[in-house]
């Protein structure tokens, strides 16, 4: 089996809580599991038990970067496998499963919805924000432990409240991103600047000269980069239509129609 690549671990990013957490038998799973992953270096991003032919337990796991190998899955089914057995959290036979989030992936941190600024998403609520439980929208910035998304369905629907909304995260039962050409894109660029970071870190090949990675750095930092939203200001309403000229030349006609007679 191969061992997984040791890359840097940011401890900032492998100590920050999950503010979306499971419920029930998934808790307990994430009690014993998450201790192990992070003293691997992992982090861990969701636990879904199923009850589907058989007992599944899938544990979503990633490296802090955001990336996650085969050879990384199979490394925490190794170590996790046997204090698993140790500690019990389900009571009966299941399977366990490792993997990695995916493209399409579940958002559980203050610095996932960071990092995914301008992508869909879909948000089921476990408490009701304005009256309604489910979302999508394009995320627009984290502010606070709040995030805000811009609706998609919002014009689709006549009365429907602004588009705008701040929703908090840990009032979040589920996020997903949507699966988008944009994302795929996304994913795709990270995993082979991760790839090539790795391959750097190991001396398989030359590190870039300093100019390229100043760049990379640079464009990092604006890809990073959340835009304050803008006050949106309602459009003054136009008061020199056509409309509104004939309504006044109609008016004016009524005028002097209603002071003949009255004579």
């Amino acid at each position: 089996m191969t061992e997984p690549t040791h890359v840097t671990v940011d401890a900032d990013l492998l100590d920050e809580p999950r503010l979306v957490v499971e419920p029930g038998a998934a808790a307990r799973v994430a009690t014993v599991a998450a201790p192990v992953l992070q003293g691997m270096g992992y982090r861990l991003v969701r636990i879904k038990v199923s009850g589907e032919a058989g007992c599944t337990v899938q544990i979503m796991a990633e490296r802090p970067d955001g990336t996650m190998q085969i050879e990384d899955c199979e490394a925490i089914s190794k170590a996790l496998s046997p204090v698993m057995d140790i500690a019990d959290p389900i009571q009966r036979a299941y399977r366990l499963e490792i993997s990695s989030p995916g493209i399409d992936r579940p958002l559980v941190r203050r610095t996932d919805f960071e990092r995914y600024a301008g992508h869909l998403v879909k948000i089921e609520m476990a408490v009701p924000h304005e009256g309604r439980k489910r979302f999508r929208g394009t995320i627009q910035a984290v502010e606070g432990d709040s995030v805000r998304i811009v609706r998609d369905d919002a014009k689709d629907h006549k009365g429907a409240q602004e588009a705008d909304v701040l929703l908090p995260i840990e009032d979040i039962a589920s996020a997903n991103l949507v699966l988008t050409n944009a994302l795929i894109a996304e994913s795709m660029r990270r995993g082979r600047d991760a790839e090539r970071e790795q391959l750097e870190q190991s001396g398989a090949i030359p590190e870039p000269p300093a100019h390229a990675r100043r760049a990379r750095e640079k464009r990092d930092l604006k890809k990073s980069f959340q835009p304050k939203p803008k006050n949106k200001t309602k459009k003054p309403v136009p008061q020199n239509t056509k409309e509104h000229r004939l309504a006044a030349e109609k008016k004016k006609r009524a005028g002097l129609t209603d002071h003949h007679e009255g004579d």
